[in-house]
């Protein structure tokens, strides 16, 4: 199921046959240098993918995005979306055959928005590694505001869409 299209690409369901090429990507050192808690394991990728074929795109449950060109339908990356009172965390890895073609900000910006589109009072926070520069680039790039470290996390937290409450928190658990 196609979620999202942007110019080049559509956002939808993982397919089994996207396995090959997430594998590849994962176990690159380019894209796996700031990874953390992502299965490198192509028998486990296989039984993951399996289990998110279906996934809906809602705040109810996370969903696992494929991001796929359009003209081959070829995995070029993957987005997690993971909703958790109130609040909406994304998480993403793109294929190191792509980097810097502005294929991930596209695909984020159109996700983004269409989230907020539907979710406007949610809070949206990503967490990087503190010193990938390129994630935290992309992250500003998209309007999200660099909320400091968080230890708990062992990242850097940041935010956009945020309320009140919510940046008063988290400026309470950051270093």
């Amino acid at each position: 199921m196609t979620f999202l299209e942007t110019e080049r690409m559509r956002l939808r369901n993982m397919n089994e046959k996207d396995v090959d090429e997430m594998f590849d990507y994962r176990n690159n050192e380019i894209c796996g240098k700031y990874q953390r808690n992502q299965e490198k394991n192509y028998e486990k990728l296989i039984e993951l993918v399996k289990n998110k074929t279906r996934d809906i795109l809602n705040v109810e449950t996370s969903t696992w995005l494929a991001v796929a060109l359009k003209d081959t339908d070829s995995l070029i990356g993957d987005i997690v979306v993971m909703p958790n009172e109130g609040t909406i965390s994304i998480g993403y890895t793109f294929s190191y055959k792509i980097h810097r073609q502005g294929y991930a900000y596209e695909a984020l910006s159109t996700l983004l928005e269409y989230l907020h589109t539907h979710y406007p009072e949610w809070d949206y926070i990503s967490f990087t590694e503190v010193d990938n520069e390129p994630s935290k680039a992309l992250l500003k790039k998209l309007g999200y505001i660099d909320l400091g470290y968080l230890p708990s996390k062992n990242s850097q937290v940041f935010g956009k869409w945020l309320r009140p409450d919510t940046v008063e928190e988290i400026s309470q658990a950051v270093i």
